[in-house]
């Protein structure tokens, strides 16, 4: 027999097998941490098995679709390296969503199985009629077992319990390989049609982006990274998982909600050398009063993410202030792409405004006209690029997932300009989408459910800026005739029917005669935001 380069595969470790790996090098190093408890890398290794042992066990077949929501906690790691195991997909939850939104995903998702943090199981028992998902899949996180549990839901540590150490050697070879190419998790985001999309992601794209981040970024195994964004989004799950491909130490910030001096605190305590936090975190750290910001040692802090969102000159001259040894960047990217582009440290100054140039690991960035011809430099155009570690598609949603493509390129809809140096511009980030605190808004996701108002004829949701969260929503209302309405009576409205930080902070009344609209009818919202100041 012949042997052939073809003959022999070397797949890309998934997350579960860095764990493993880890476990094997330096099984006593910590290796995740939240204010409660900690995991070594054996610990983890072992109760990730324990937990895949169980959900197959449950008859979760090699596939299956698990919901995760929860506040961050050390569990989301357990859960992430585990249902890696066991051939799972995780869907994680935005923890700010309603119980409308988590149903809809839950449903299109189809899953077999939900996991969720004790304070979302009301919301959840208000759903279950909705959703298919077979009595005794429904279980809770409980961080003891004094914990009360919800009617009708199975402990999370109970079920790790289930297997003794003793038996995860058998139960472990009994779990198929999973490979690079299988699916890991379907990542929802918003969309310009107002319903989330489901991102499939693999296991090798996944891997790919952790390799191409510690390239990039230089990071090492004596690394101590704080996760602050939700481990639902795609930020914590990307950085998470070059730490733990390289096995060093991740601390979860847990926090109920963004506490500045607590972080502080933990940065400096810690010795942490990295975090990634939006600008809202980072202006609410500088406003600090200065006695409280010269308590803590900051020197430990290396390198410094700001993304999210678009970031001030002051708000990047304060960082740099805060935290002497700190190197900035600023990356762009989505769920679907991966890192795109990366504003380096000595960058940050002189090129302001700028996003950077094209990620290690990455191709040319292409600026495409309508007709998906290239723009010149200086022209905008939609911004494609070609990623290693792009996604698979959307889940059952092939015209989007066609029309996110040109060929090898990968768009999700923003427009940009390059300058001569090659610098990218960000122009309209997601057509009309606005980002609030590093949240993402989708203005026809809100113009839906305020359309459903009986008394609204027409509506368009706009950013409008805002101090603390960097853009908010406004939306501007034009009534049936003859109709009035309160701005009270709309805020409830939104507020039972959208995550909170979707709900528009104002509202604006005006005729149809004064919406703006293409010959087609379409609302220009660019030309209300420019107008906005006068309506």
């Amino acid at each position: 027999m012949t042997w052939q380069p073809d003959s022999l595969q070397a797949p890309l470790l998934t997350l579960a097998d860095a764990v493993a790996t880890h476990a094997r090098l330096s099984p006593q190093k910590i290796a995740v941490r939240d204010s409660r408890r900690q995991l070594d890398y054996r610990e983890w290794d072992e109760r990730a098995t324990q937990l895949a042992a169980a959900l197959r066990g449950m008859g979760l077949v090699r596939g299956a679709r698990v919901g995760v929501i929860a506040y961050n906690c050390l569990e989301w790691m357990e859960i992430y390296v585990a249902l890696a195991r066991a051939g799972l997909v995780i869907v994680p939850l935005n923890f700010r969503l309603t119980g409308p939104e988590i149903a809809y995903i839950l449903e299109h998702a189809e899953v077999a199985g939900v996991i969720a943090g004790p304070q979302f199981c009301a919301t959840l028992d208000g759903i279950r009629y909705q959703l298919a998902i077979t009595a005794g899949r429904w279980i809770t996180l409980s961080h003891s077992s004094h914990d009360p549990i919800a009617k009708g839901w199975v402990a999370y540590e109970a079920l790790m319990a289930q297997f003794s150490p003793s038996e995860l050697p058998a139960r472990l070879n009994a779990l198929e390989p999973v490979g690079a190419q299988d699916v890991c998790a379907l990542m929802y985001t918003s969309g310009t049609t107002g319903r989330p999309k489901g991102a499939i992601r693999s296991h090798g794209g996944n891997a790919l982006i952790a390799m191409a981040t510690a390239l990039e970024m230089g990071f090492t195994r004596d690394d101590i990274a704080l996760l602050v964004m939700p481990l639902c989004h795609a930020n914590s799950l990307y950085f998470g998982s070059t730490f733990v491909h390289l096995g060093a130490t991740c601390i979860i910030d847990d926090s109920p909600s963004f506490d500045a001096q607590a972080l502080l605190k933990i940065l400096a305590e810690d010795r942490v050398t990295f975090t990634s936090l939006v600008p809202t975190h980072y202006i609410m750290l500088m406003a600090l009063a200065d006695d409280i910001k010269r308590r803590y040692d900051l020197s430990a802090v290396g390198k410094l993410m700001i993304s999210s969102a678009p970031a001030r000159p002051e708000t990047k001259r304060g960082i740099m202030e805060l935290f002497p040894n700190g190197r900035l960047y600023e990356l762009y990217g989505s769920t679907e792409t991966g890192w795109v582009t990366l504003l380096h440290p000595d960058e940050q100054l002189r090129k302001l405004g700028s996003v950077g140039r094209e990620w290690a690991g990455s191709g040319a960035i292409r600026l495409l006209d309508e007709q998906r011809r290239e723009v010149a430099d200086g022209q905008v155009g939609e911004l494609f690029s070609r990623t290693s570690y792009v996604f698979a598609g959307y889940w059952k949603n092939i015209e989007k997932t066609l029309d996110a493509f040109c060929g090898a390129w990968c768009s999700v809809g923003d427009m940009a300009r390059r300058d001569e140096d090659g610098y990218i511009w960000l122009v309209d980030r997601k057509s009309n989408m606005i980002i609030s605190g590093g949240e993402n808004i989708y203005p026809s996701e809100v113009e839906a459910v305020l359309g459903q108002h009986p008394k609204v004829r027409d509506v368009a949701v706009i950013g409008v800026p805002h101090d603390k969260w960097g853009e908010t929503a406004k939306a501007i209302i034009v009534l049936h005739v003859g109709h009035s309405l309160e701005q009270a009576e709309l805020r409830a409205w939104c507020r039972e029917r959208l995550a909170s930080f979707k709900c528009p902070s104002s509202f604006d009344f005006i005729s149809d005669e004064q919406m703006p609209r293409t010959a087609t009818g379409k609302i220009l919202h660019r030309v209300l935001r420019q107008s906005d100041a006068t309506i």
